[in-house]
């Protein structure tokens, strides 16, 4: 095989870390860009340019994913995060090139599919859960200290030495995938001649949301994820900015906040978690993460000292414990090779509010008139930016940030729903369509290839 050494988790593990090292590094340059070049309804083009993004991931996710069955996964690793990361070096030479390529990068900006599909070629299934675990842990290390690298090169140095910085990276990045990376793919999956045909079933982005009403449960649970992530990947898109333009923050107390709530993030979703899976139950441990989601979301909503942001952000820790406690109640429940029907859904689910929750909050930002007419260009250290937002009214003081009630509302309902599913007593129907699952269709929204009408849950106590 081609690379170093047999194909291995590490492998992925430093493609991803890599990646999103490169992209964390330009957190506080992006701020500033996205600004200078959309100085008027900031927050509505940033939502609208993270949307575009994510409806291009979740449409091209199932077909890149179905190929890579076919033709391997190096070609697409190389692919993805080629193009992922092609839009870093244009920040400086051209940010209307730099925005408009991000959005239409979102057609390969898939690493984390063809990342799944690879780990799962070369793990057994009871070895999965820890090598998933393995690789988000790996992302979110990477966002925890690449922010607060890229804060203080910044503010030392300038933005045009962060984004040589973050070209370095991904160069290297790309130079370890064409280097180092095996393929995992073994020579007996894949079909003699690169023309064979693909399952366009597979390639439907829609497939997998087309099954979500063959079963109740499986329907709570979609209805639960999306409900509770729509706000999630929203927030995620325009949170920085919000922290920076509209409370005040400077680029070294966002860089500071990122490290802090996504160190807290790591021991909920590891520590805290297990303990309280143990204690209370896997539904309940769901069910305190979106209680805690809606305390965060409404404290960011009504917060407008930087105090509030920091407790909110302790609290926001805290309710990332529910997406893993869900996709544990689904392992738990489904057999090995129907996991991958129901995860499909999940993550297919997951890339839909990608796309929707961007463009959503952008939308009420722009509603709501939280817009600021002037940022300051340069900042002393320690000295945040003067807030000033434009067509100030009575609403806005008492409400800063609107699109986060919003949030705080939908994960509300996302609890109610929550309620009724099921917890111990999920099982496959016997007669269930079977199929071998390979790497691409475990963990990817292209994994529902199931022809049967049955549900795929099955409440066995009824």
């Amino acid at each position: 095989r081609q690379g170093i050494g047999e194909p291995s988790v590490y492998h992925a593990v430093m493609v991803i870390f890599l990646e999103f090292f490169a992209w964390g590094l330009l957190t506080t340059p992006m701020l500033t860009v996205l600004h200078q070049t959309f100085p008027q309804h900031t927050f509505l083009m940033n939502g609208l340019i993270h949307g575009v993004k994510g409806l291009l991931s979740f449409l091209s996710a199932p077909l890149i994913g179905a190929l890579s069955d076919v033709w391997g996964r190096k070609s697409f690793l190389l692919l993805t995060v080629f193009f992922t990361c092609a839009p870093i070096p244009l920040m400086k030479i051209s940010p209307w090139w730099y925005f408009a390529v991000i959005s239409m990068s979102g057609v390969f900006a898939v690493t984390f599919s063809v990342i799944f599909a690879y780990v799962a070629d070369i793990t057994q299934e009871h070895e999965r859960s820890t090598a998933y675990g393995l690789v988000s842990a790996t992302f979110a290390a990477s966002l925890v200290t690449s922010p607060a690298i890229g804060a203080y090169l910044s503010q030392a140095y300038g933005d045009t030495l962060v984004v040589v910085l973050a070209s370095g990276v991904a160069l290297l990045d790309i130079g370890f995938i064409l280097l180092a990376v095996p393929e995992s793919l073994p020579e007996e999956m894949r079909p003699v001649s690169w023309g064979a045909p693909i399952s366009w079933e597979q390639a439907d982005p829609f497939a997998s949301l087309r099954k979500v009403g063959q079963d109740s449960t499986v329907l709570l649970i979609c209805i639960t994820v999306f409900l509770s992530y729509l706000p999630e990947a929203g927030q995620y898109s325009s949170f920085f900015l919000y922290l920076r333009q509209v409370i005040g923050f400077s680029s070294e107390t966002v860089a500071a906040f990122i490290g802090v709530v996504g160190i807290l993030s790591i021991l909920a979703q590891t520590v805290v978690l297990g303990i309280l899976m143990r204690s209370i139950g896997n539904k309940n441990t769901i069910l305190l993460g979106l209680g805690f989601q809606i305390l965060q979301l409404a404290w960011y909503g009504f917060g407008s000292q930087p105090w509030m942001m920091w407790a909110a952000g302790a609290v926001a820790a805290m309710s990332s414990i529910t997406f893993p406690a869900i996709s544990a109640m689904v392992s738990r429940n489904a057999d090995p090779d129907q996991q991958g029907v129901v995860q499909g859904m999940i993550t297919g689910i997951r890339g839909l509010c990608n796309g929707l929750g961007p463009a959503l909050y952008g939308f009420v930002f722009y509603l709501f008139h939280v817009e600021l007419n002037e940022m300051a260009e340069v900042e002393t250290l320690g000295k945040a930016p003067k807030a000033n937002m434009a067509n100030p009214t009575d609403e806005s003081s008492i409400i800063p940030g609107p699109p986060f009630l919003f949030g705080a509302c939908s994960v509300l309902l996302s609890l109610l729903v929550a309620l009724f599913i099921p917890e111990h007593n999920l099982a496959l129907r016997s007669g269930s369509h079977k199929k071998h699952s390979n790497g691409a269709q475990t963990h990817s929204p292209q994994a529902g290839g199931s022809d049967g009408k049955e549900p795929l849950l099955e409440d066995s106590s009824v």
